[in-house]
């Protein structure tokens, strides 16, 4: 279930809905080591409150994803309902 408007999520909890990593303790971990920037600053607190239209940069192993947050479920889903959390700026995309 998308929200939107004035909600928020914590970052940490996005990442993992989103499946852009595997656990949420490892979305935090990500966060925590200051390998994400919200809208172009580095952001290193896993509960920093993501809003629909914020761009996250995530710095991953090999690669690096730039995304625009869409909205937000209450739980994980599937790949299918994980991808409509966010739209794909990457540049090579």
């Amino acid at each position: 279930m998308l929200g939107g408007g004035g909600e928020k999520q914590r970052i940490d909890k996005w990442l993992w809905h989103a499946r852009i990593v595997r656990t949420r303790s490892d979305a935090a971990r990500l966060v925590e080591a200051g390998h994400t920037r919200v809208n172009g600053q580095r952001v290193t607190a896993p509960a920093h409150a993501l809003r629909v239209g914020d761009v996250v940069t995530v710095a991953l192993d090999r690669s690096v994803r730039v995304l625009e947050v869409a909205g937000f479920c209450d739980k994980r889903g599937s790949s299918r309902e994980a991808v409509v959390t966010y739209r794909n700026l990457d540049p090579a995309a």
